[in-house]
Formats: C-alpha cells, structure tokens, sequence
C-alpha cells in the first residue's frame, strides 16, 4: 500500500507541475522568473512526447491543450498503476495470511 501512495504521490506532484506550468503561461507570468522559468522548464520536460498533438493557432490555447493532455494521461495511467500495484499488494497480504485471525486451541 505505501508503494500505490508513493505512486499517487509521484503523479500529483508530476500533474501539478505541468498544470501550473499552463496556468503561469496563460496568466502571462513573466518568463524572465526563475520560478517561472524553472516550472515552465520542468513542465516541458514532462510534457515532451505530447508536444505536438495537437495544432490550433495561438500559441497559449496550443500549449494548454498539449500540456492539458499530458496532465491527463499521466493522472489517468498514473491513478491506474497505483490502485494496479494497491490490488496486487493487498491480494498478496491475504494470500499470506495478514489480517486473518487464527483459533487458538
């Protein structure tokens, strides 16, 4: 169960990233920042295999739709691994006999 946590923990924080990379861009945060420049940098290397999915004109609506994708998948693919790995952990508990309750004679 901790791994499934740690997992959901590694998704929020890879999900935050990028959505508050897209937030400071279309809020027009500067860029000369070096918060923003560093979130941005992070958010764009999250984000890689996803650049160009989508092509729509203006530069911000790009962006939030491409980085918005990736947001998601990583949330969805992410959530599925960490319950995958909490079933599998909790299968094999019982399979070993925690949390069942023994008779004694």
């Amino acid at each position: 169960m901790a791994l499934a946590r740690a997992i959901r923990a590694v998704v929020g924080i890879v999900v935050a990233i990028i959505v508050v990379a897209v937030i400071l861009r279309l809020l027009g945060a500067n860029p000369g920042s070096a918060i923003v420049s560093d979130i941005h940098d992070a958010g764009a290397w999250l984000v890689g295999p996803f650049k160009d999915v989508f092509s729509v004109k203006g530069p911000k609506l790009h962006m939030a739709l491409n980085w918005g994708l990736a947001a998601l998948i990583y949330a969805v693919v992410g959530g599925f691994i960490a319950s995958f790995v909490a079933r599998g952990a909790a299968a094999g508990s019982s399979r070993r006999g925690f949390g069942r309750t023994r008779s004694v004679a």
